[in-house]
Formats: structure tokens, sequence, C-alpha cells
């Protein structure tokens, strides 16, 4: 079979490598576990803070809602704008925003405050997040030294939704709700003053150009229709017309993004950062990881709570196999697998190892044994998902020009952004689902509700199977990078083959 070439960037020299790029490693890592973290903390002190602040019933999503919108609908402005000013700027007034924005949240006296805070903190997430990926790749560049620095930031990417959860239990039980914000702020403060000393932007910057309005207003606009459709989709059902006012208006703005992307001179999105097949597979999966990702840790946590009858701090704790897995996966295994190995070969077997961890949690039962089924089923769900993620982070910018990195670096965080959304919606209302109708067909009893909410939960997880397996299927197919001594030996003479 005939061999497909995607031309890879040459380097116009042999750069000596920054001596402080380990340190510098240590403090963008941090500003992705603030970000990471931020995703789920105020989860566990929201019930604190909407008794603090009379927040209503029906307004009391939007503490969260208002923090995904911002997020995934400005991920794509913010990259474009880290290739313009710079990636180090950029990094830095994403993580001072970020900061400035949690204490702002956690002085808040009504609900007005605290949700004006939290759309400030997915603005400056959005910022944030893609400078501090396009710096990692642009800071390492030697094989097996981008393998290890891109297996501690994807294992602090990927366990930092579940440190969020130990951390808001601590924070709520021993303090108080604010702390969940005000803990940011230390974040912020030790990050600033590191990466100040010791990041620096390798890459190069392209000449200034013009904001791509149009792409900018439609890009945005089609994002959060779709984020926000998903959220409706869950509180009000997927086949409520405001739902499906959303997904179409989605649908419309989307297609308007790419014929304005297509005929603009300086896009915000240049079209082959996301057609390029190997990326566009790393995309798909990587959204799709990231639905089983959030499913589990929304049923986990009302499984530990609601039905094992867990405190906030027990909860939190209960999650720690999968961190421990995640960090196993992508630091242990992914990151010494790379170096030598092709990608789609990490990655497949990857979700296939997640895969089995969910069908061992298929089997969750009310009276289910921790040690015995949750904890291995964790686990493995977390040492695959680390082994998938530590790849996908890397490919992300893989043969982009230098001065895309952040826009490329973009996307795989608007990949999983996606994915959370779609996750929640969905497969809870998969298992609310199954469980009314597990009700209707079951006599009452004693505690018929619990065991008709976690047989919802396992159906819902037997979902989750079928979508790491076709994570896995997706990437082996998609995917035809060589391992990473070819891929050195070809950009000798400026081209990297990908056998198809």
């Amino acid at each position: 079979m005939a061999e497909e070439q995607i031309t890879a960037p040459r380097e116009s020299g042999a750069a000596t490598p920054d001596a402080r790029r380990w340190q510098a490693l240590v403090y963008i890592a941090l500003a992705q576990l603030m970000v990471s973290v931020d995703s789920t903390i105020v989860n566990i002190a929201l019930p604190s803070a909407q008794r603090a602040l009379d927040i209503s019933d029906s307004n009391r999503q939007w503490v969260i809602t208002a923090y995904m919108l911002a997020f995934g609908g400005l991920l794509l402005l913010g990259g474009r704008i880290s290739d313009t000013i710079g990636r180090k700027r950029a990094f830095l007034i994403g993580v001072i925003g970020f900061g400035a924005a949690s204490a702002l949240g956690g002085l808040a006296v009504n609900s007005g405050m605290l949700l004006s805070a939290r759309a400030l903190q997915g603005a400056f997430g959005a910022l944030l997040a893609p400078a501090g990926l396009s710096l990692l790749a642009v800071t390492f560049a030697e094989p097996k030294e981008r393998a290890k620095a891109f297996g501690v930031f994807s294992a602090i990417a990927g366990s930092g939704s579940a440190v969020g959860l130990i951390l808001g239990g601590v924070l709520t039980e021993y303090l108080n709700w604010r702390w969940s914000l005000f803990v940011n702020i230390a974040f912020a403060v030790v990050v600033v003053a590191g990466a100040v000393a010791v990041v620096r932007d390798e890459g190069s910057r392209p000449p200034r150009e013009k904001l791509d309005i149009a792409g900018t207003l439609l890009s945005v606009a089609g994002i959060v229709a779709l984020v926000y459709g998903f959220t409706l989709a869950d509180s009000e059902g997927w086949t409520a017309t405001p739902t499906l006012a959303l997904f179409v208006a989605c649908v419309v703005l989307l297609t308007l993004f790419v014929v304005v992307e297509k005929r603009s001179s300086a896009p915000l999105l240049p079209l082959r950062i996301v057609t390029e097949r190997n990326r566009a597979g790393v995309f798909a999966s990587q959204a799709l990881a990231v639905i089983t990702m959030f499913g589990l840790l929304l049923f986990l946590t009302y499984y530990f709570q609601e039905i094992r009858g867990y405190g906030a701090l027990a909860s939190g704790v209960a999650f720690l196999p999968m961190v421990a897995g995640m960090l196993i996966g992508a630091g242990q295994i992914a990151s010494r697998m790379m170096p030598k190995t092709a990608p789609r070969w990490i990655m497949g077997p990857g979700f296939f190892v997640a895969a089995l961890g969910m069908l061992m949690l298929t089997q969750l039962d009310v009276d289910s044994s921790y040690p015995l089924l949750v904890l291995p089923g964790q686990l493995l769900f977390g040492i695959g998902l680390g082994m998938a993620f530590t790849p996908a982070m890397s490919l992300a910018t893989h043969g982009v020009e230098d001065h895309e990195t952040g826009v490329a670096s973009a996307m795989i965080n608007a990949s999983q952004q996606l994915g959370g959304s779609i996750g929640t919606a969905l497969l809870n209302t998969i298992a609310a689902s199954t469980a009314a109708a597990y009700l209707a067909s079951h006599s009452g009893g004693s505690g018929i509700a619990n065991q008709a909410a976690v047989h919802g939960y396992a159906v819902a997880v037997w979902w989750t199977v079928g979508i790491l397996l076709l994570a896995g299927v997706l990437i082996l197919l998609t995917n035809r990078l060589p391992k990473p001594q070819q891929d050195e030996k070809a950009a000798e003479a400026d081209i990297t083959p990908v056998a198809v």
C-alpha cells in the first residue's frame, strides 16, 4: 500500500536546550493542575455556596455552566491570542487573571458576583490552557525528554478532576466553600513567581495579523450553543424545544465558521489543523475518552455519597485509585514507551485497558466491595487513560507550524471540553431513564430506590465500555505516525513518512 507523506517543519538549527526547562515544566504543570482541579472542586462546594448565597435551585447550575460556557467558547480565541502575543505572555496573563477571578468568587456576597467570577475564570482558563500546552511543545523537542514532559503534564491534566473532588472535600469539610476558590490564589502566586524566572518562549512569533473577527464571533457562538445545548439536554431533556434549537443553531453557526475560515487570509483556525487525519483521530478519540471520565466521576460521586453514605472528604479520597492509575499510566508506562513505540500502539491499548476497568464497574451493586471491585476498576481505568492521554497531548501539535501551536493546543482542550459536556448530559440521561424504568417494573420495597439508581449507573457504564472500545479502534485506524526514531530520520530529509 502506498505511503502518505506529511511535511514536518524542519529545525533551523540545533538549539541548545534550556537548562531550566524541567523547572519550567513544574510551573506549567501546576497551572494546568489549577485549571483541571477547578473543573470539579466547585461541584463539591456547590451545596454550601448555594445555602450561603441563597441561590435558587434553578440558578445553581449556572455556577458550573458559566465556567463551562466561557472556557469552551473562548478556547480557540485564547489559542490564537497565545500565538499572536507570545505564549509566555499569554500564559502569565491567563494565570494572573484566573487567580484574580478566583479571589472575586471567594469574596462573593451574592449569586451575581459568584457567577461573574466563574465566567471570568473560564475566560482566563481559555487563554491559559492552550498557552501552557504550546509552551510545553516548543520547550521539549528531544523525543525522550518530550515523552517524559508530556507524561507529567497529561497525568496532571487527566487526574486533576479527581484531585478536585478530593481537595474540594477537604476544604469544604474543614474550612468552608469559599476556600475552594481561594486555593487558586496560592496556585497562581506560585506559578507566576516561578514562570517569570524560568519559563521561556522558545518558538518564533508570526507577523502581527488582523484578528479574524467573523471567525471569532461564529466560533464562540457555535461552541457556546453546543455546550449549552448539552447542559440543557441534561436538565430539560434531549427533545425539549430549547435544546433542539441550540443544536440547530450550533450546526448553522459552525458551518458558517468553516465557510469563513476557508476564505480568510488569516483564519482563527487554519482548517489543516483539524483535517489532517492523525490529529483528527486524536481530537475525536480524546472527546470520546473524556465522555467516559466525566460520566464515571458523576456516577461514583453519587454512588459514594448517596448509596454508601460517604462524607465529602471520604468520597474524594475514594477516587484516589483513579488518580494513582493515571500517574502510573502516564508517567511509568506511556512516557517510557513513547520514544520507541508508534503512538497508536500506546493509545489504542490504553483505551482497551480503560474499557476493561469500566467492564469491571458494570458489576456495580448496592453492596459491592470497594477493595475487590471499585478500587481495581478505577485503577485499570486510570492506567488506561493515562496511557492514552500522554501521546495525545504531544500529537496535538505534531507537524504544526511553530506559530500555530497555540490554536492546535486549543483544539485538544476543546475536544476534551466537548467530551465533558456530552458525558455529563448523555450518560446522566441514560442512567436516569434506566433507573425510572427499573422502578416502574419492580414492586416497591426496602432499598428499591437505591437498587434502581445503581442499576442505572451500571447500564450507563456499559455504554462507556463501548465508547472506549470505539476510541481505541478509531485511533488504530486513523493514526499512522511511525515510532520516533523513524520520525527523526525522516525529518532530516524534511519529510515525515506515514504508512497508510
